[in-house]
């Protein structure tokens, strides 16, 4: 169960993805804030050539998309909370629906759907320019560490 808007601090998930392209391995990919909503958070992954997995492909590899996607999926989860709470991921299923077109940036989009009093459960999908045709889906639960 989330608690009651009105015992929530504001969480900015905007704030923290500056902060986090600063440092860690969310800084070294060069993830950035796109959006987000009550329970949602969209976060980007520019194409970089050191991001490639196959040269001869330009595809990128799988790594930094599921990285992509357990950023946007963790603070999906602080922003229906309203406020930063430690984690860590649990679970997090990827399932690839197809490789990303060279070139182009990928979008991932987190949702956090439910919380318990130990456990956040989201959803989402990573894409490279259209929503109906995402490159990834991923559903997870991340447990809170306090």
């Amino acid at each position: 169960m989330s608690e009651p808007a009105s015992d929530r601090t504001i969480f900015d998930p905007r704030s923290f993805t500056a902060y986090a392209s600063r440092v860690g391995h969310g800084g070294a990919l060069g993830i950035s804030y796109v959006d987000h909503g009550e329970d949602w958070v969209e976060l980007a992954l520019d194409y970089q050539k050191k991001l490639i997995g196959v040269v001869e492909t330009g595809v990128l590899a799988s790594g930094p998309i599921v990285s992509l996607m357990d950023m946007a999926a963790s603070i999906a989860i602080w922003v229906k909370l309203g406020r930063f709470r430690p984690q860590a991921t649990l679970d997090l299923r990827v399932d690839y629906l197809r490789a990303s077109v060279p070139g182009r940036r990928i979008v991932g989009r987190g949702e956090c759907y439910g919380v318990t009093r130990s456990v956040g459960f989201v959803r989402g999908l990573a894409h490279d320019g259209d929503p109906g045709d995402p490159v990834a889906n991923v559903t997870g639960t991340f447990m809170f560490m306090e």
